[in-house]
């Protein structure tokens, strides 16, 4: 048989034998003892999300994701015979052209992936500084932390979404990656139809875009795209056809390397091409955990995500029973776990290159236990006391995927702040980073989204800067894929993530009230709870504020993007405190 019609069989057989697969399986049998029914959820008035929406439901496989066409640029990978890897890195390079505030080629992220047969992975594709980086970077003469970590050339780490994403595809993908890039490089040549999210992320932009070479492509007579037009990147489009040609080398070590180190030595930047051609993904043991007989599979450091929403459910699950949603006895548990959680992240977790983070202890249930008798049942404990006790933006996007066989994959993945540092990489098409800011810039003054971080996550050549990204996913107590979830929002995103999994699995929320619930936050420093507006009753503000908590109302605790097994298929939410994207499958 001729070569190419040899592949259209293989590819054929393998869709076949997903649908096969797919009736035959026990987890979609619509009287599955392994999917606990749900509990309609009851929100506060005064919240903006209605309990009982609907999610979105595909019987054999879906992408959710922050950008509608991202989505369905996965699906129909799927529909062509392609797995949920395939479907994520399609999707991921799809985003890089339809939603460049968060997607990229500039940037980096990590993925976790749960095969079908049990196998799971996690990839570390985070950035890294530059070699000709410095502890003190970012300390002017007068001691103070300048604003370099955060927009110009200065701020970018050597990016590593180009590299991870195409590693992932080689060890689980089944379609060529000339198939799998193929919609994102059609997208970027012919143009998408410039929508109200899309016109109006740009224009937010401007400050950060129009002193850099992105000026001329987004901001053309010195405007935003309009609303309804088409938007074309022609440079985008050739980067991204020269990868499916020649692989992750022509970014590291050919023509784009070229242009990006061109493009960082004109704007007064660090990275150089042997900082490019150095760099590497890491293929990373993922953190095993569990949750009240759940399993979670999630992302060890460099991310402190898997790390820190672990520690947080095993203290929730060591203080004892979930108190009922919304109430300040829930919200003081949870809070006070996050706040015990983040003191360590803050202060022990790095790189593991170069940081001997003490993992296995802060995901132990029996360090659980030991951090869960020191919270009282009523009384807050201010953060400055708790160091010592324990011995020590929005601008992300996150997409999880399950295919007809059941494999799955969580994928967050960043430029930090929307549009990275604002450089643009001419003749190629894409932003750069600014993920310098995720180091710890000077002890004790605090980043970009409040974080007080130590001396683990300083500055070093070729380290990799922490990150809070918690690509996470959920089996049920027979083993079963239950839930992948993750987020997007700088620290915020933990706790997201934790809270998707407790309205799952302690409030029995379906899918979408999981994600529309209102949601809170603490870091540890500032010592306080953020609460979204309208969310919860002002007796249990005032609650929490007798234990002694000091509590604000302030904008969205991050965006997620999950899907979950039920009944008969799946069901997928987009966040609504996200414009834009969408749960699509088929």
């Amino acid at each position: 048989m001729e070569p190419r019609l040899k592949r259209f069989a293989f590819y054929g057989a393998v869709l076949a034998g997903s649908l096969l697969a797919l009736a035959s399986a026990p987890s979609r049998r619509a009287d599955d003892p392994a999917i606990p029914p749900r509990v309609p959820a009851n929100f506060t008035a005064g919240w903006r999300f209605p309990a009982g929406a609907r999610a979105s439901f595909a019987s054999h496989a879906m992408v959710a994701s922050d950008n509608r066409i991202a989505s369905d640029v996965g699906v129909q990978i799927m529909k062509d015979g392609g797995n949920a890897v395939d479907a994520a890195v399609a999707t991921g390079f799809a985003l890089a052209v339809a939603y460049p505030e968060a997607g990229n080629l500039g940037g980096g992220g990590y993925m976790v992936i749960r095969m079908a047969d049990g196998r799971v992975a996690a990839i570390d594709y985070r950035e890294t500084a530059p070699l000709a980086a410095t502890r003190d970077m970012y300390v002017g003469p007068d001691g103070k932390v300048t604003g370099e970590s955060v927009i110009g050339p200065k701020a970018s780490g050597v990016p590593g979404a180009v590299a991870g994403m195409l590693e992932a595809h080689r060890k689980f993908g089944v379609l060529p990656i000339a198939k799998v890039l193929a919609p994102a490089i059609r997208l970027a040549s012919e143009g998408f139809v410039v929508d109200t999210a899309f016109s109006r992320s740009v224009s937010g932009a401007k400050y950060r875009i129009e002193n850099y070479a992105g000026k001329i492509p987004f901001f053309a007579n010195d405007s935003a795209p309009a609303i309804g037009s088409r938007f074309a990147q022609p440079a985008l489009a050739r980067t991204i056809g020269l990868i499916a040609d020649s692989g992750a080398a022509v970014f590291y070590r050919g023509s784009i390397a070229d242009s990006i180190a061109a493009e960082m030595q004109r704007a007064g930047g660090l990275i150089t091409k042997p900082d490019l051609a150095r760099y590497r993904p890491i293929w990373r043991q993922p953190i095993r955990s569990s949750y009240r007989g759940y399993a979670l599979i999630a992302m060890p450091p460099s991310s402190s995500g898997g790390t820190t929403v672990t520690e947080i459910l095993n203290i929730l699950e060591a203080y004892g029973p979930a108190a009922p949603f919304g109430s300040a006895e829930e919200i003081h548990a949870a809070a006070s776990a996050s706040q015990r959680a983040f003191v360590d992240r803050n202060s022990k977790l790095g790189d593991p290159a170069f940081v001997k983070a003490p993992v296995s202890e802060l995901t132990s249930k029996a360090y659980a236990r030991a951090i869960a008798k020191t919270i009282s049942r009523d009384r807050a404990d201010p953060t400055s006391g708790l160091a010592s006790a324990l011995r020590e933006g929005t601008e992300t996007t996150h997409y999880s995927v399950v295919d007809p066989m059941g494999n799955a994959v969580a994928t967050t993945t960043t430029l930090n702040d929307l549009y990275g540092s604002g450089v643009y990489v001419r003749g190629a098409g894409f932003f750069l980073n600014d993920e310098m800011d995720d180091f710890t810039s000077k002890p004790g003054v605090p980043n970009m989204f409040g974080l007080i971080q130590g001396e683990a996550n300083a500055i070093a050549p070729g380290k990799r800067m922490l990150s809070a990204m918690s690509p996470t996913i959920v089996l049920d107590p027979k083993g079963q894929l239950l839930l992948i979830t993750g987020a997007r929002g700088g620290p915020r995103i933990i706790s997201a993530t934790y809270q998707v999994i407790l309205n799952v699995i302690d409030h029995r929320m379906s899918i979408a009230d999981a994600m529309n619930a209102p949601r809170i936050h603490h870091q540890s420093r500032p010592d306080s709870i953020r609460l979204e507006p309208g969310g919860f009753e002002p007796s249990v503000i005032a609650r929490l504020r007798e234990m002694g908590h000091f509590v604000f109302e302030q904008g969205a605790v991050a965006s997620a993007a999950s899907i979950m097994r039920v009944k008969g298929g799946y069901e997928g939410v987009d966040d609504s405190r996200n414009r834009g994207g969408a749960a699509l499958g088929f």
